[in-house]
């Protein structure tokens, strides 16, 4: 544990971060999971309505910084060329 002041601030600040990060890498993922269980059933029309919602995640992810810019653009291609797969 510190003993400064602003070591313990810096601290809380971190756990506070952590748990945001966390909860936002959490939503892409579920969001791409769900899109994914989608393309599996062969279900056209609902994976593309969720590959917008995981996009949206995704990109929302890395606006606030949790994942790199390439990461997202990686991951949003990969989901599009499994979109692609249905057509």
């Amino acid at each position: 544990m510190p003993n400064i002041k602003s070591a313990i601030k810096r601290v809380d600040v971190i756990e506070k971060k952590t748990l945001r990060n966390n909860m936002i890498k959490s939503e892409y993922k579920t969001a791409a999971k769900k899109f994914e269980v989608a393309v599996s059933e062969g279900n056209k029309e609902n994976a593309e309505k969720l590959f917008k919602e995981a996009v949206k995640k995704i990109d929302g992810a890395c606006s606030k910084g949790v994942i790199k810019k390439n990461t997202a653009s990686r991951k949003k291609s990969n989901l599009a060329k499994k979109l692609n797969t249905l057509a």
